[in-house]
């Protein structure tokens, strides 16, 4: 039969019982960092300083007339690794005399930013220059729906935008403006439309 062999516990001196060398460790840490500079963010009341070629939320360009760069080659929705973006190509709508060229137009763009890795492959690929980067880093939403930027979503905040002016929109922050866009991503475009129009139209009078 194995022999049982107890072991002494070594009794604890009077700093260990008192937590005096765990306490002045923790105070001597506490004193260093005391007087040097911040680097906490108080977010969201502070804003992060967002570096140059910074990779966000990707974003469809219009032409100076307000018309879609993008002629539907699908090269972004090729090249995407994480398969986050689907096009359906459609005709070019009629009267655009100086786009005779272009073939296609976008009938459905989305872009899933649940999938989005921000990689900018499809900013580099494109050749029409039709989507970028933009420096917006804040994207959430409840839903699985409120995450899928699409064309009907951009044209409906473009024409808020519209009304409520230029010199208004530096007012307004990142959050609601993204609030807006994940509200119109889960609703009725026309329906909401009509009531932000007529909530935001005295700020044109």
């Amino acid at each position: 039969m194995a022999k049982t062999v107890v072991l002494q516990r070594k009794p604890l001196s009077l700093s260990e019982r008192t937590y005096l060398p765990q306490i002045v460790t923790g105070l001597k840490t506490t004193f260093s960092n005391m007087f040097k500079e911040k680097v906490t963010l108080q977010y969201p009341e502070e804003k992060p300083i967002i570096p140059k070629n910074y990779r966000g939320v990707p974003t469809l360009v219009k032409d100076p007339n307000g018309r879609e760069k993008c002629v539907s080659c699908q090269l972004c929705e090729f090249v995407c690794p994480p398969k986050a973006i689907r096009i359906t190509p459609g005709s070019v709508p009629e009267g655009e005399e100086d786009r005779e060229h272009v073939e296609k137009a976008p009938q459905e763009f989305e872009i899933n930013m649940l999938r989005c890795i921000y990689c900018g492959y499809c900013q580099e690929v494109c050749p029409e220059e039709a989507i970028y980067l933009q420096d917006e880093y804040s994207s959430s939403g409840y839903t699985r729906e409120e995450m899928i930027n699409n064309k009907e979503t951009g044209a409906a905040l473009l024409r808020i935008i519209e009304v409520i002016g230029p010199e208004k929109i530096e007012d307004i922050d990142d959050d609601t403006v993204y609030f807006i866009i994940n509200t119109l991503n889960q609703l009725n475009t026309d329906l909401i439309r009509n009531k932000l129009l007529l909530k935001i139209l005295p700020l044109k009078v």
